[in-house]
């Protein structure tokens, strides 16, 4: 049996609901899983008519995942009823909108926990209104580390065969350097050997990045390579893992787009971040939108599967029928492969 797949429905007043029916468009996601929606029926159906003109596709209501038919054509949504239709404010910022997709993914852990699905996709959601509706959390991450009562976790972006984890993310870039420790920057590079192995990648190399430029010049452009990043890479080499560096990012980056290594370990959010959407997001000026938007977002170290989509609300496009459902495509692929890959 093919893994059962929750995918939030993101932000309503975003791109989300959008790029889900345009998803359940491709016929070939049923051969890599049984899909549902968690959310709102009643908005998933209306961007179907909407946002993606389409009036053959079917959206059911149910109220268990047993209850799911999982057929071509029809779109299963655990329905939770947490969007008021005449409220909705499309391509804002709003409260009721950061609730509902605060609920969703509430729910979508839940059903994760009880293993009553294998794996879990989220759809963008925004920060501004998720803390807005009374939800404070920096982002899914965040609530995914809560609900799973998970201290030791990191971000993973993938684009391909290009795949970083991250030390830290959503701090300040103050905070980020002090968080360059010798335990935490271990424990990622643990956490990226094991989803690689997930992934089937039996041995797989990682290279470690470093904080400063030209990885510290032996301590010309500060020390935290010295004190803390080589001491992490020795000790994890003494567990075995196939791990080099510290290597400056400037020439990390695009050995391991080259395929000398499977992962990076970046220090911080834009260190990882920046090298995967120049090559995943294709900005078209003449047309004024992304032409492609291709990216995976994985959070490693929790008691369930996470994979998402590795950009935001559009709430510029949204519900415009331009919305790119390329990388919500890209995360539930992972997301089936890692169930089937732990089952």
């Amino acid at each position: 049996m093919k893994p059962i797949l929750g995918i939030t429905m993101g932000d309503p007043s975003g791109c989300g609901p959008e790029i889900t029916v345009k998803a359940f468009l491709h016929e070939e996601m049923y051969e890599k899983c049984r899909p549902l929606v968690v959310g709102d029926a009643a908005t998933i159906e209306r961007a179907a008519r909407e946002a993606v003109k389409n009036d053959s596709i079917k959206v059911r209501s149910v109220s268990s995942v047993k209850d799911c038919r999982f057929e071509i054509g029809t779109i299963d949504v655990f329905d939770l009823h947490n969007v008021e239709p005449l409220k909705l404010k499309i391509g804002q910022v709003d409260a009721m909108s950061g609730d509902a997709a605060f609920t969703s993914v509430k729910k979508v852990i839940e059903l994760a926990l009880k293993k009553e699905i294998d794996a879990t996709v989220t759809n963008p959601l925004n920060k501004e209104a998720l803390n807005a509706s009374g939800h404070h959390y920096a982002g899914h991450t965040e609530i995914y580390a809560e609900f799973c009562k998970t201290k030791d976790y990191s971000m993973m972006l993938a684009h391909g065969d290009l795949r970083v984890a991250h030390v830290s993310t959503h701090v300040s870039l103050r905070e980020a350097c002090e968080r360059v420790k010798k335990e935490r920057v271990l424990k990622v590079i643990e956490l990226a050997e094991h989803i690689c192995k997930s992934l089937g990648i039996k041995n797989p190399k990682i290279g470690v990045a470093g904080l400063n430029p030209h990885a510290g010049e032996h301590g010309m452009f500060g020390r935290e390579e010295i004190e803390e990043i080589i001491p992490a890479i020795n000790a994890a080499k003494v567990k075995g893992i196939n791990v080099e560096g510290p290597v400056p990012p400037d020439t990390l980056f695009p050995k391991a787009h080259g395929g000398m290594f499977d992962i990076v370990v970046a220090m911080y959010h834009d260190q990882g971040h920046i090298p995967l959407k120049l090559l995943g997001f294709q900005y078209d000026k003449n047309a004024g939108t992304w032409q492609t938007v291709n990216g995976v977002n994985i959070t490693l170290g929790l008691p369930i599967i996470r994979s998402s989509v590795d950009h935001g609300t559009a709430f510029d496009r949204a519900w415009q029928g331009s919305a790119n459902e390329s990388s919500l495509l890209s995360a539930i692929e992972y997301g089936a492969l890692l169930a089937e890959n732990r089952t």
